[in-house]
């Protein structure tokens, strides 16, 4: 698996290549999706499901600046680093693949991403990603993910040459949606040290993830659970 240029994982491979000297961008929020067409899916013929929103649907309740407020500014995407990321010192991540590792993109077809830095410095980065699936997909996408990464709080992760210790934390979601995750995770270089909050909510079939500095984090998230849920 490769390492992909998308912010976090958001949503946190935004630290790792940071720290690894590569560059980093955000993945067009309407990047289109082929199979993002597809009309209201039905389990069966008696039990339809809330509609799934396309890409499109979804890039319209990301976070913009003027969210965020004054000194944001979107970031561009970026041309994607080719360099393999290999884990050591966690099983359970070992046998996902090196992109679950730095928590980078889940696998659902419908989504957007925006990644945004601040002019006042770098630590209040932030990267929000929007998915949507059902709400049963959405839920064990992102608890596999969690789960294997808390598994081990410290591990190895090489990108390329370059290798990073990391360490991951769980943390207390606030009671926002229908399904919380969050997760402290600590990125080292040498001496080079960055700390990325990650946290999911998922409300029915859209899934919002906003990850960057606690603060950060913690300040924006609310707004992002309440765009990303809006009907439009």
């Amino acid at each position: 698996m490769r390492l992909h240029t998308t912010t976090v994982r958001s949503l946190s491979a935004l630290a790792v290549l940071a720290l690894a000297g590569c560059t980093t961008g955000s993945t067009p929020a309407d990047d289109p999706v082929s199979s993002d067409s597809a009309p209201t899916q039905q389990e069966g013929k008696h039990s339809p499901v809330p509609e799934l929103l396309s890409s499109a649907a979804l890039s319209k309740r990301l976070l913009d600046e003027s969210d965020l407020g004054e000194g944001y500014i979107r970031k561009p995407q970026q041309p994607r680093p080719q360099d393999d990321v290999v884990v050591s010192g966690c099983p359970a991540l070992e046998k996902l693949g090196g992109d679950a590792a730095v928590g980078d993109s889940l696998d659902f077809p419908r989504r957007a991403k925006a990644s945004f830095t601040y002019t006042g410095g770098s630590d209040s980065e932030v990267a929000e990603e929007l998915y949507s699936d059902s709400a049963a997909k959405l839920s064990r996408g992102v608890s596999r993910i969690f789960d294997a990464m808390i598994s081990c709080p410290t591990y190895q992760v090489f990108v390329g040459s370059t290798s990073v210790d990391m360490g991951t934390e769980e943390m207390a979601a606030p009671p926002l949606g229908d399904e919380q995750w969050s997760q402290l995770l600590t990125y080292s270089v040498g001496r080079q040290r960055s700390v990325v909050q990650q946290t999911a909510i998922r409300i029915a079939n859209v899934l919002v993830v906003v990850s960057g500095s606690p603060g950060v984090v913690d300040a924006h998230l609310a707004k992002a659970v309440d765009k990303g849920q809006r009907t439009r």
